[in-house]
Formats: structure tokens, sequence, C-alpha cells
């Protein structure tokens, strides 16, 4: 993770311990985030979810900023991971791009489709306001539309998708179609309405 974004204000002292687990607090305050989005995300209640005391906070984040783009970057790498798990049992890139459908309906149902996405809660709360977030979402939705063109283009090559499909505009539409999943998640679905979707958006491919 970026550093820049957990700042410390000094080295420990040799043989301190941490106060609390880092990654244990940030997936906790993933899910406030997500659930409440940034503004309605009190001090108090992200304390209270990372089971952490103010100063602690303040000590390892300096403020509730700190804490919000930790627990995005490490959004970020916790979703990356766990595409990269589910691409590595692929065969052809279309089946790569089932994959990288299925992981987004799976985060869009039931108690976790309920709470979000911090990727759209961030496009939504503060990307028009915050010039370095805007950099970030922009960033990671960039990146999923980028590899969404090379699975496409991929699968142009080896025959598992058609050679007439818009590489870059079928790239983004598939785009809108996951991050929309988020959205539409958000709304309470079930897991049978969005695994629906899948197989329906891979006719794009065809």
């Amino acid at each position: 993770m970026d550093k820049s974004v957990t700042p410390s204000p000094g080295p420990r002292s040799p043989g301190r311990p941490r106060e609390f687990d880092l990654d244990h607090a940030l997936d906790k305050a993933i899910g406030t985030f997500s659930e409440n989005g940034y503004y309605a995300t009190s001090l108090g209640k992200l304390t209270a979810a990372m089971e952490i005391a103010e100063g602690s906070l303040y000590k390892a984040f300096r403020d509730k900023r700190g804490v919000f783009l930790a627990a995005f970057e490490r959004y970020v790498m916790l979703r990356s991971e766990r595409l990269a798990q589910e691409l590595a049992n692929t065969r052809t890139a279309r089946d790569k791009v089932r994959a990288m459908l299925a992981v987004y309906a799976e985060g869009s149902h039931g108690k976790t489709g309920r709470r979000g996405c911090l990727v759209v809660g961030s496009a939504v709360d503060l990307a028009s306001t915050d010039p370095e977030m805007a950099k970030r979402v922009t960033a990671v939705l960039a990146s999923q539309e980028r590899r969404l063109v090379e699975f496409i283009r991929e699968g142009q090559e080896d025959g598992s998708v058609s050679s007439l499909v818009d590489a870059a505009v079928t790239a983004r539409l598939l785009l809108c179609v996951v991050q929309g999943m988020r959205v539409l998640g958000k709304t309470g679905r079930s897991r049978e309405e969005m695994a629906s979707l899948v197989d329906s958006a891979l006719k794009l491919l065809d």
C-alpha cells in the first residue's frame, strides 16, 4: 500500500507494538464508508467500527480523510487480488470477461450488495469536489476499462470473441455494466438476479 495514504507522526520506538491490527481496522472502515458514504461517516461511527480509540486514529492516519484514502487503496487492492484468483482458473479471454463480470455480480447482492462499492461511492460523494479522489477514481475505472479492452482483443485472437466487436466501445459498455451492478446492488437484489446479467452481458462479445 502506498505509505503516503497512511501517514505516521514518526518512527515507533524499538519493540513498540502496534496498538491495533491495521488491516482489520481498515476492513472495518471500508464497510462503514461503503455503507454510509464519506460525509455521513462521523469520527465516532468510524472509530467504533474500526474498534480503535480516536487518539489511535489520529496517530495512524491524522484525520478521517487519511483513513478514507488508506481504506480506498486497500479496497482496490483486495478487489484486484480477488479478481486475479478468479482469472487464474480461466482458459480463454471470454472466460476472463465472464470471471470479471461474475466477481461484480457476486458482490452486488444481499448484504454485501446493499453495503455498496467504495469506488462507486467515492465517485458520487467526492469526485466532483476532491481533485485527488477524482484522480484516484478515474485511475481505477481507467484500469478496469483497459483490462476489458485487453481481454476482448485477446479473445478476438483466440477465437472466443467475435472479430466484429469494437473492443474499445464494448469494453466501455461492460464497464458500465459492472459498475451499474454495484449501484443496483444497493437496492437489495438477489444472487439470481445479478448472476443472470453475466450471460446477457457476454452476448456483447458475439
